[in-house]
């Protein structure tokens, strides 16, 4: 008897890593290939003449603004259908638009494809962790969610390592090198997420209550997040051409950077996670968000090589690795409302895509009608997070 129960205890802790496996694959596919190796794609794009440079951004905006759709979509899509089923189909959609893209069609075609691809990982974003996270023991949510988003930070170093080498074989060998990976990840992942989705959707009426009845402190960390986008945003655009033509120190030494940030990427949700489930999840939110200011602040105040290192790495680590702390958080907070709990994590990752895209926007006009001030940037990065950080430690003093 003691080695059947042994042996069922055993059983469910495989089945559990094989869930945070799926949904460590999931966010490579959705966030970390679909939106992260467009970056270095995108000057091989334009010097193959698929589209002329002012039309290649605008397929880079289609991604952020399908992740905004599937961010919004992903609750609903999960009501009407098991949340499994929900994402071995984002899996594959992303998927085939590594494929569609190996062939510039048109423009319409590439922006569809574009858009579909981030309607997927906008998806996978609000349905896999959560999904999982159901099932782990609270002392270990941490670092299990910090495991599953690490696929994000995997996508980022790839975007800086592996993208440029398969670039060597020509631009639609790429695309479709990408999609053989998505595809492989993709089956790895189909048998890994739980027979049964828990906690069960809300219906409509417990999920409008449930949205009202939100606490101060859930409110407060809607707000903390989305600038927690905005003050990651200069790093993730600006710091490969801060370092390249801002600094003068070329097109190369701003790749290392890149590298050194992805770098950080890999390790930050691990190590974030690690760090909730020794601290909890509110007081390692207050250190991302301190240590997130001070890195993000050191470009507008410095240009040493050591200093600018460090601050590649720590934004690159918190750029997925504040994911995790966030959704914590937010089953914390709603700890005796878990029908909430997704519907709640979807509101979070809706507002960080949306401030995330107004920032990038926003960011790229000031640049250019500053004649190209960097620092002013990195100011603004921090300034939101020294916003972020004062909210979270407002709403903390008030609960007390």
């Amino acid at each position: 008897m003691r080695y059947a129960v042994l042996n069922q205890s055993e059983r469910g802790t495989f089945q559990v890593w094989r869930g945070v496996l799926a949904g460590a694959s999931a966010s490579l596919v959705g966030i970390g290939l679909a939106r992260f190796a467009y970056t270095p794609l995108l000057p091989a794009i334009i010097g193959a003449h698929w589209f002329p440079a002012s039309t290649a951004a605008y397929l880079g905006a289609a991604n952020l603004g399908g992740y905004l759709a599937g961010a919004l979509a992903g609750g609903p899509l999960a009501r009407h259908a098991r949340a499994a089923t929900v994402l071995r189909a984002m899996m594959v959609i992303a998927t085939i638009a590594f494929v569609a893209c190996a062939v510039p069609v048109s423009f319409l075609w590439f922006f569809v494809w574009r858009f579909l691809s981030g309607i997927s990982g906008g998806a996978l974003m609000v349905l896999a962790a959560p999904t999982i996270i159901a099932h782990v023991a609270p002392s270990r949510r941490g670092f299990a969610s910090g495991a599953i988003f690490t696929g994000i930070g995997l996508g980022i170093a790839a975007s800086g390592t592996i993208v440029p080498l398969l670039l060597r074989q020509g631009l639609t060998q790429t695309w479709i090198g990408l999609a053989v990976v998505s595809l492989v990840l993709t089956v790895v992942a189909w048998n890994g997420w739980p027979s049964q989705d828990a906690p069960a959707p809300a219906r409509a009426g417990e999920h409008a209550h449930a949205k009202a009845s939100a606490p101060p402190a859930l409110r407060a960390l809607f707000a903390e997040y989305a600038l927690n986008a905005v003050g990651l945003v200069p790093h993730m655009i600006f710091l490969v051409d801060f370092v390249a033509r801002g600094l003068g120190k070329g097109v190369d030494a701003g790749a290392e950077y890149w590298v050194l940030y992805g770098l950080g990427a890999i390790a930050g949700p691990l190590l974030s996670g690690h760090l909730a489930d020794r601290a909890g999840f509110g007081p390692a939110l207050r250190v991302a968000y301190l240590l997130q200011l001070a890195a993000v602040a050191i470009p507008a105040v410095s240009s040493n090589a050591a200093l600018l290192i460090v601050s590649s790495v720590l934004v690159g680590a918190f750029t997925p690795g504040i994911v995790p702390l966030v959704l914590g958080r937010v089953n914390e907070l709603l700890a005796h409302h878990p029908a909430a709990q997704k519907g709640a994590w979807s509101t979070a990752t809706t507002g960080f895509a949306v401030l995330q895209a107004l920032a990038a926007y926003g960011l790229s006009f000031l640049f250019s009608k500053s004649g190209g001030d960097y620092r002013m940037l990195f100011a603004i990065g921090s300034a939101a997070l020294g916003v972020a950080l004062a909210i979270d430690l407002f709403a903390a003093l008030r609960s007390k």
